[in-house]
């Protein structure tokens, strides 16, 4: 009788070389009704995700990478179309240029859920219903292509 929402973003890519946050977010989301495609914590892997052409929605990326950026990673998403979140202790320079938004760590899982809601929203045209506190949304979400 009472179903979920239809989300605008269903699939998910997480980039984060935190194990435990990594774990958490994974199985969160999960519960929440996402599909992962994948969780990697390297630069190198995240782009290999999106080069094989894997249906992704939104990217869920760590700055601080052992081999590398995040900001590399939202830079071959967004050549893909595909939005990406930073989820970082500090919002990077030049981050507003290749990401949808950016929450920053340490998060709680609704307000995880609150950034992926407001990015999604974004994404469909419509106004954010509520922004977490500790995210940005970045204003040029509708113009995601390369």
């Amino acid at each position: 009788m009472f179903g979920r929402k239809k989300r605008q973003i269903e699939r998910l890519l997480i980039v984060e070389d935190e194990p435990l946050v990594a774990f958490d977010n994974e199985h969160f989301l999960r519960d929440e009704g996402f599909e992962i495609v994948a969780t990697v914590d390297r630069v190198a892997d995240a782009v290999a995700v999106l080069a094989d052409g894997v249906a992704v929605d939104l990217v869920l990326v760590d700055i601080g990478l052992a081999d590398g950026s995040g900001l590399d990673v939202a830079r071959a998403a967004k050549a893909r179309g595909i939005a990406a979140l930073f989820v970082t202790g500090a919002c990077p320079d030049g981050g507003r240029e290749v990401a949808a938004g950016c929450l920053t760590k340490p998060y709680t899982q609704r307000e995880l859920l609150g950034a992926i809601d407001a990015i999604g929203d974004a994404l469909a045209g419509k106004r954010a219903r509520r922004v977490p506190a500790g995210f940005t949304l970045f204003q040029q979400v509708a113009d995601r292509g390369g």
